[in-house]
């Protein structure tokens, strides 16, 4: 229908979209509103009618539609309904499939393990098993993406999957699809008896996850928890709602964030519930370049309500709120559209700038004629069309000499950020305990 609708855009029959742009704006700015769809379609009849080989409308359509958003923010986009689907299964938190992490080594899809109680575990699946086929067609050289598509479905569907594994001949298994979580939460006690939970991202499942972590860690550990590493390195972000209910752990109430719409009067503030699970025990967020939106939420909200020390480096800046929009009810994909931006308790944007760590640890030996840290990663001010922050505010070079480093002979594969969060977290932890003697 979407394609008709704009394929006759020449001739005015617009529907229910010329309804609502003569319900809006001047006359003269319908008028210039029709006259540019009405050179859309002249363009998209030039296509079809002389381009040097044959195209797709739905395509051509598609890419106009990516195109426009894509002018917007980088952070604006359309989804197909084939990517709007994996859209849904990222942020739900779980899909229906057998239970492995799989890589592509030398053209085979290859296990990387098996997940815990999952039909692939249950079935004896191995890790460095290779997949060579599933339903008899053969998925030698085909991408991770393509077989995961493959292998995933509806649960309770089964699917057989041929196995070639060292000293057997290849043999056929067949497994019946189960709901698998995405686990996006981490957590250990470390070597030295110190508490971490890595953060991954946030789908549906994250702070259902936390307060799970948080459980088993105090069931490990014999008895409350000390104090906690939150490690949100890497971490992209995600959904809004879960970047607060995990921040509401760790808070006895207040604010964490507030989000502000184009309309002022649309401002919503959201504050945490009373009850702090770890009871003021302290907090060290470790955090990244790459840490970014929902991440950046979390660590902002703790850095000013003074709950946690944030460790690392600068985070990425990635100020604003996307809304998913579903098309026609999913049918046609959906929008993800920037609708707003996000505030600190302490009302800071840290839209291209960042979230500055009280003390800046570097994960690398920088170069002695570095007068700035080099960066890593890009972060949203680099981004082509990024949106400005608001009040002016520019990223901050970091200076060299502000950021610690690891020793010249540090060893490569030692996570320098993490062993100086473990040694911060001591002192604050010996700190209150004196404090409490």
């Amino acid at each position: 229908m979407r394609i008709n609708i704009l394929a006759s855009i020449t001739a005015f029959a617009l529907g229910a979209f010329a309804l609502a742009v003569s319900a809006e704006g001047s006359q003269e700015d319908r008028t210039e509103t029709f006259r540019q769809l009405e050179l859309f379609g002249d363009v998209l009849s030039r296509i079809e009618a002389d381009y040097v080989t044959e195209t797709e409308k739905a395509a051509l359509i598609e890419a106009a539609i990516e195109g426009m958003l894509t002018s917007l923010d980088p952070h604006s986009a359309y989804h197909n309904p084939d990517s709007y689907e994996d859209l849904r299964v990222s942020t739900r938190g779980e899909y229906g499939g057998l239970g492995m992490e799989v890589t592509r080594r030398d053209e085979f899809i290859t296990i990387v393990s098996p997940i815990s109680d999952t039909p692939a575990e249950r079935a004896g699946l191995r890790t460095n098993d290779r997949i060579i086929a599933v339903d008899g067609e053969s998925i030698i050289g085909i991408t991770v993406d393509d077989a995961v598509e493959m292998m995933r479905g509806a649960v309770g569907e089964p699917v057989t999957i041929t196995i070639a594994r060292e000293t057997v001949d290849p043999f056929d298994v067949t497994l019946v699809r189960d709901t698998i979580p995405l686990r996006t939460v981490a957590w250990r006690i470390e070597d030295d008896g110190i508490p971490y939970m890595r953060i991954a991202g946030f789908n549906e499942r994250t702070t259902e996850m936390v307060l799970e972590g948080i459980n088993e860690l105090e069931d490990e550990y014999g008895a409350p928890l000390p104090g906690l590493i939150l490690d949100v390195r890497f971490n992209p972000g995600g959904l809004l709602d879960q970047a607060i209910g995990v921040t509401d752990i760790f808070l006895d109430g207040g604010e964490v964030v507030s989000t502000r719409t184009r309309d002022p009067r649309e401002t919503q503030r959201y504050n945490a519930r009373p009850g702090d699970r770890l009871n003021g025990a302290p907090i060290v967020v470790l955090q990244n370049e790459g840490s970014a939106s929902a991440a950046e939420i979390v660590a902002g909200a703790l850095q000013d309500r003074e709950r946690a020390e944030l460790v690392g480096m600068t985070s990425f800046g990635k100020g604003s709120v996307q809304t998913i929009i579903p098309l026609r009810g999913g049918r046609d994909g959906a929008l993800r559209l920037t609708t707003g931006r996000y505030y600190t308790p302490a009302g800071r944007s840290i839209q291209a700038t960042g979230i500055i760590p009280d003390t800046q640890i570097a994960s690398y030996v920088i170069e002695a004629d570095e007068e700035t840290v080099p960066g890593v990663i890009p972060s949203e001010a680099d981004l082509p069309g990024a949106l400005e922050n608001e009040n002016g505010t520019e990223r901050e070079e970091t200076a060299t000499a502000d950021v610690e480093q690891p020793p010249a002979d540090w060893a490569e594969d030692e996570d320098y950020q993490l062993a100086r969060a473990k040694e911060i977290l001591r002192t604050s932890m010996e700190s209150q305990q004196a404090a409490l003697q």
